[in-house]
């Protein structure tokens, strides 16, 4: 689960599983630990099960990375980061550090030039090895702990999940691609290719290498893939209404994209073609407005803006959903019908 919001990423578990609370979340996350907070597809925070920390790691630590857009005088080399990495993974095998806690620390293990303010970064400088944030966790090295007040602290995964050890990478990216297929298929190598932000090519040799493990269908006359045996699919349409947050996993992994955002719904609720960006009002599987919230105390206020007037049975569900919303939060609910001039989330 997209957990760069993270009210949005409890949400997305508690829409999809009953009789649960913000609490519970947050309780398998830093009490039971059966969740992780950590980097995930795209490089963004993301909540991830634990008994899956193996497979991601491998996985997303063989994936190609992009240029290097940092200026050639912030630049780290490669003996740099992997001395970097090496001196994360000693500095947190025992200890939660916040941000400065472990610059400092790593500044000790590597040096001063470490340390140096020169990566440029939401109108601050932060620390030069920062710069390499999503390859120390993509190899699970590092993830995120508990917050200390309202500071952000760093752990070491194993300290989550003893004797961790990120798998094998060819098997870990065949794994990533059976599971995706499971939940998404039929898909094509353009799919993933987008669902991770990786090259395409890339993407193609992963279904290259797992071709006995897949089977193609026609998906509206372009070919696809599934996992093998995997052909039987409900002939019934969806029904009903949702409310997903920010960057839910169905609108971001769902594909053909301009069957789930058809028409209006690709205007209103995209961004530059970016899913995720806006909460959605989901009707019978598809796109049908957006929505926002606003919580304050026990009260969330909730504005939705639909493409179309809802009838009485859809008001009546709004009201339901809402609902099941601010119980899950602990909260009460009001809602309001209307346009929304809130902006994407970046």
């Amino acid at each position: 689960m997209h957990a760069q919001v993270m009210s949005a990423a409890e949400w997305s578990l508690g829409l999809r599983l009953d009789g649960v609370s913000r609490q519970t979340v947050q309780d398998a996350l830093w009490r039971d630990r059966h969740l992780v907070k950590t980097r995930g597809p795209r490089g963004t925070v993301h909540l991830l099960a634990v008994s899956e920390l193996p497979m991601w790691a491998g996985a997303l630590s063989a994936l190609p990375v992009g240029q290097d857009g940092q200026p050639a005088a912030v630049r780290m080399t490669r003996p740099q980061v992997d001395a970097v990495i090496e001196a994360i993974g000693d500095a947190l095998r025992t200890a939660d550090l916040a941000v400065d806690e472990l610059t400092a620390a790593i500044a000790e293990r590597v040096g001063d030039w470490a340390a140096d303010r020169v990566m440029e970064a939401f109108g601050d400088r932060w620390p030069r090895w920062r710069q390499i944030e999503h390859e120390v966790t993509n190899r699970g090295v590092m993830c995120f702990g508990p917050l200390r007040g309202r500071k952000v602290t760093y752990t070491s995964p194993a300290r989550w999940l003893p004797g961790f050890t990120p798998a094998e990478s060819e098997v870990a990216l065949t794994d990533l691609l059976l599971r995706y297929l499971w939940a998404y298929g039929p898909a094509t190598p353009a799919h993933v290719a987008q669902w991770l932000s990786i090259p395409r090519a890339f993407a193609a040799r992963m279904f290259e290498r797992a071709t006995d493990r897949l089977e193609p269908v026609d998906l509206e006359g372009e070919k696809a893939w599934v996992v093998a045996g995997d052909r039987e699919f409900s002939q019934e349409r969806p029904t009903g209404l949702r409310l997903l947050p920010y960057f839910d996993a169905f609108v971001i992994g769902s594909h053909p994209r301009d069957r789930l955002f058809a028409g209006r719904a690709a205007r209103r609720a995209l961004a530059n073609g970016q899913a995720g960006t806006f909460p959605v009002l989901l009707v019978d599987g598809q796109v049908a407005g957006v929505w926002h919230q606003r919580k304050s105390g026990r009260r969330i206020d909730v504005t939705v803006e639909p493409l179309d007037e809802l009838s009485v049975a859809r008001r009546r569900a709004l009201d339901e959903e809402a609902g099941r919303l601010a119980t899950f939060f602990g909260a009460r609910a009001t809602v309001r019908v209307g346009p929304i001039t809130v902006g994407g989330h970046a």
